[in-house]
């Protein structure tokens, strides 16, 4: 059992109670949530089939823009078009379709703490939920429309199931096997990769779980797993086959990619050296500490989901963010069962390294900011101006006077945290909350400005309303694309097939990573716009078919 001494004074039970990580967790979840467009990239992508179901769309199966869409199960979408639906009163859909991943994001801190006190005691609930919230991969992806999240907190709900099964055989295997099926519900095959595995291999390599009550509690949760996570799968290839199809072909697609080479797993490994910043380190130690004990549940469930969850990285092939953030509950769990074992002079240089690294960004955040604002520093404020050339600052004071406060009361926090071994987890979590409060409060405007698509599709929906459509075709534009110009323009292209199409109109995308096809004499310019600078340049040209 782990031991930690217990605050005494009345600002220390408020932050390590049960209502200060409450008020933090919400903190971080709610600011930025809201008041932005879809940006580029995984948040216009992934909200285009939510918005499709709020249209009565692909509610079993999900579609972007018209088309199927067989990247993940329904599970995300069907809670973001829920959240999006109630709160339409007071939120855009999109405002509200992120609520979402607030959700889910905070299920995942949740069973990750309650995951941490069954396998290593009470005092490692906290320092699990805020290493949780100070890791830097988490942070961006939380606050987007992402369905990876929905798995990654799955995959926390069947880790929070296992570790009880010595404790409650039953009760944490029926939970277990609950989100192993919900998390194929999230993430399809992959996800039931991450998962599924788990009970066999903590029944047989586990010493506190080969015993007749627990090997069967994992029996029936694998049961349970199986079982209930082939009802989607099974529902969709009797209502849409060629649906099912499709996602089969995508599934086995993702699993039959091939492995990463040498250079690739270089990458991956500065990608993780990052991402799973400051987790890794902890749990190295952890499992260096208990190196004669890996058979324990304590150690070998959270290894063997990070095991697990790596293996799939090298046997995928996609480099990215968001392909990580499975490995983010495991390294959670092994860092908090480390954390009260830290000799003291690493937990001070833990804790003063988050101070430095938080104070630093929150320093160059600023400069951001007043080369907005005042110009100042020059060069930053050229570099701004060539990446943004058509942006302005609007509610300069106002935005001062807030990040003036978050700066303040981080440090007031910071300094006034109690040395107990939870200092170290509690240091990083806030200041990852105060980063990413204070980038929000100051440059949001600019983040929403390089990052929207709305003034894009605006100015082509005028464009198209003085001629007559057939349909708009298009040599291939990326899924974000699709999504905004249907939910802004409320427009659906057709792909071009074998350099042909009928349609009167195409629309030509140039983003300086894909050549540029050479169209034929018939089709005339009619409208041309040009979004961001330098490598963010990005082209948008719509041609019209000229009459024989």
């Amino acid at each position: 059992m782990i031991s930690e001494p217990r605050p005494t004074s009345l600002l220390q039970r408020r932050i390590y109670g049960t209502l200060g990580i409450t008020l933090l967790v919400g903190l971080y979840l709610i600011v930025g949530l809201t008041g932005h467009d879809p940006w580029r990239g995984d948040d216009a992508r992934y909200f285009g089939p939510v918005w499709s179901m709020l249209r009565g769309e692909g509610l079993l199966f999900p579609q972007l823009a018209g088309e199927l869409f067989a990247e993940f199960p329904p599970l995300y979408y069907w809670l973001a078009a829920l959240t999006a639906w109630i709160t339409t009163p007071l939120l855009t859909p999109h405002d509200g379709a992120r609520l979402a991943s607030a959700i889910f994001t905070a299920v995942a801190v949740y069973c990750i703490a309650r995951a941490a006190e069954a396998l290593y005691g009470r005092p490692a609930r906290t320092p699990a939920a805020m290493l949780t919230l100070g890791s830097l991969g988490l942070v961006l992806h939380a606050h987007e429309t992402q369905p990876m999240i929905a798995v990654a907190a799955m995959l926390a709900l069947t880790l929070r199931g296992l570790a009880r099964v010595p404790q409650e055989p039953v009760a944490g295997s029926v939970t277990a096997g609950l989100g192993s099926a919900l998390a194929v519900l999230a993430g399809g095959l992959p996800a039931a990769l991450l998962t599924m595995p788990l009970f066999p291999l903590v029944m047989t390599l586990s010493r506190d779980c080969r015993t007749p009550h627990a090997s069967g509690g994992l029996l029936l949760g694998l049961s349970i797993a199986l079982s209930l996570g082939a009802l989607w799968p099974l529902a969709v290839l009797l209502q849409q086959p060629d649906a099912f199809t499709l996602w089969l072909h995508a599934s086995w697609r993702d699993i039959s990619s091939g492995p990463l080479g040498m250079q690739e797993i270089l990458r991956l490994i500065e990608l993780l050296g990052w991402f799973t910043w400051p987790l890794w380190p902890i749990a190295l130690w952890t499992l260096w500490r208990g190196r004669r004990d890996l058979d324990a549940l304590p150690l070998l469930l959270p290894l063997l989901s990070a095991m697990i969850s790596l293996a799939w990285l090298l046997v995928d092939g996609e480099l990215s963010q968001v392909a990580a953030l499975p490995l983010l509950p495991a390294l959670a769990l092994l860092a908090a069962g480390g954390v009260p074992t830290l000799r003291r002079g690493a937990a001070n240089a833990f804790d003063w390294f988050g101070l430095m690294t938080f104070g630093v960004f929150g320093v160059l955040v600023w400069l951001a900011w007043t080369a907005q604002a005042y110009a100042w520093p020059p060069g930053l404020a050229r570099h701004i101006g060539r990446v943004a050339p058509d942006f302005i600052l609007h509610g300069g004071a106002m935005r001062l006077a807030a990040g003036l406060l978050i700066s303040g009361l981080w440090l007031l926090l910071v300094w006034r945290l109690p040395r107990t071994p939870s200092r170290s987890p509690s240091t990083w979590a806030m200041g990852m909350t105060m980063l990413w409060c204070l980038a929000v409060t100051l440059l949001m405007p600019w983040f929403d400005h390089g990052r929207s698509y709305r003034p894009v599709m605006k100015s082509l929906e005028q464009a198209v309303a003085g001629e007559v459509v057939d349909c708009i075709a298009t040599t291939g534009l990326p899924a974000a694309l699709r999504s905004s110009l249907d939910y802004f323009a409320g427009i659906r292209t057709v792909q071009v097939h074998a350099d042909a199409t009928p349609c009167s109109l195409l629309l030509v995308h140039d983003n300086r990573r894909v050549d540029t096809p050479e169209l034929a004499p018939e089709w005339r310019l009619i409208w041309d716009y040009r979004r961001g600078g330098g490598k963010q340049l990005e082209t948008f040209r719509l041609y019209k078919r000229s009459p024989a």
